[in-house]
């Protein structure tokens, strides 16, 4: 396998923001020195569509701090999150398991039939819901807790779903229980203070940590500063787009900020930063909201570029190799010499012959409001898998069709091709059901 050199990927990089990739499709690292005291940050953005990045080729949008991320960092530019929806994904994120396994498939418990969202979510069987759902997810293990083993701190800002901080294992946070994550919520949009306070205290104290940074951006309400909308309104073209574009760059921002604090409290090269989006967005140019990505199974939806930069350790480069985000946690937990569970399914993104040998990746989608909290199965709505070149969508719904794309020549899934390749839908049906079949 090839690897990159840094002047390259800073070629390729440079190229991108021009409108184009010539990178190699295969540029890994050399494995890399486990380091017990390296700092760990994720960088979470929300509702984010794959394409919507200088550095990922997009000249409608500017991205100046993510660019420079990825200049430094190892860049997946097929990476993929299981399930299209925010709660079950960033679960997956900091447990690196599926959502069939943690259980947290949706955003919400079962609403019963004619009980509008919004009281349902002031009710008591609501409250009971999310318990069962935190639960869940504090029986299936977080890195936080992990690493809280191994002398780390921790700090939960942002998007948080399951509970009090806490729950995830964090010595510290911001959210108290709301639905989205309440005061975490202020993180990007209106503070960075307390990441700048906790790193503060962390260097002080001379502690490793870890820090969740998982931003309300670009999410809705696509309400950006003035400054930044008046960059991207034009007459004629949609007002929503150009918000959505603006929201992009508020969140650059704020990780230019995060970046600042690293820096001034001297950590910077001892961090290991990731990135990935919980979920992936196509605006609707006519309207607010989106359309064909979040909440399907197409890569709208699933796909997102995953970066992980520790400088010293980790080589620049770029690689088109599908991976998935449930690969997050053995990689921190290799780079930490720290030993994984045997129930984590996700390889190494740093050894590059684990990444050639599993081929595939797999992933489901669930209803957004779950029938049953402890029986994954019943809220399915479709499974998926994707080797590289083929994808194949097989809905739970039995009178629905199965799709195949020849994913590598059609990126945006316009055509389905699973009548002409019966022996590939054949071959990946197979594959999709060893992995997980929920008739089991």
């Amino acid at each position: 396998m090839r690897r990159l050199p840094l002047a390259t990927v800073l070629a390729t990089l440079t190229a991108a923001l021009a409108g184009g990739w010539a990178a190699p499709r295969e540029s890994l690292p050399p494995e890399t020195k486990a380091d017990s005291k390296s700092n760990i940050v994720f960088i979470i953005s929300d509702d984010h569509g794959w394409r919507d990045y200088g550095f990922m080729g997009n000249r409608a949008v500017r991205t100046p701090s993510l660019d420079a991320l990825a200049a430094q960092s190892l860049v997946y530019r097929r990476g993929h999150v299981p399930s299209s929806l925010c709660c079950p994904s960033l679960a997956s994120i900091i447990t690196g398991k599926y959502p069939h396994q943690h259980k947290v498939t949706s955003n919400d418990p079962p609403r019963p039939a004619g009980v509008a969202p919004g009281s349902f979510q002031r009710s008591e069987a609501f409250t009971r819901g999310r318990e069962i759902m935190s639960r869940h997810l504090e029986a299936a293990g977080t890195l936080p807790k992990l690493l809280a083993e191994h002398g780390y701190c921790s700090l939960q800002t942002g998007k948080w779903w399951q509970g009090d901080f806490r729950r995830g294992g964090f010595s510290e946070g911001m959210t108290k229980g709301g639905r989205h994550g309440d005061d975490g919520l202020d993180i990007g949009r209106k503070t960075m203070k307390p990441i700048d306070d906790f790193i503060a205290s962390a260097h002080e104290r001379n502690q490793p940590f870890f820090l969740w940074y998982a931003p309300m951006l670009p999410h809705q309400p696509h309400n950006p500063p003035e400054r930044l909308l008046a960059k991207y309104r034009r007459e004629g073209e949609s007002i929503h787009i150009a918000r959505y574009h603006a929201m992009i760059e508020w969140f650059d921002e704020s990780v230019g900020q995060l970046m600042e604090i690293l820096k001034k409290r001297g950590v910077d090269e001892n961090t290991m930063i990731v990135y990935v989006a919980d979920n992936g967005w196509t605006q609707n140019p006519d309207a607010p909201g989106f359309v064909r990505s979040k909440r399907s199974p197409y890569d709208a939806g699933l796909r997102t570029p995953i970066m992980i930069r520790r400088p010293g350790k980790v080589e620049p480069g770029v690689s088109d190799r599908p991976v998935i985000s449930i690969d997050i946690v053995p990689t921190v937990l290799h780079q930490l010499g720290i030993e994984r569970g045997k129930d984590l399914q996700g390889v190494d993104l740093l050894d590059p012959k684990a990444v050639d040998r599993r081929g595939l990746i797999f992933g489901e989608c669930f209803t957004h409001d779950a029938i049953d909290l402890d029986q994954p199965a019943k809220n399915l709505l479709e499974r998926w898998v994707n080797d590289g070149r083929w994808k194949l969508i097989v809905p739970e719904a039995t009178d629905a069709p199965v799709e195949l794309f020849e994913i590598a020549a059609d990126p945006e899934e316009k055509s389905d091709v699973a009548s002409k390749h019966p022996e590939v839908v054949r071959r990946l049906r197979e594959q999709l059901d060893g992995w997980w079949n929920p008739r089991d």
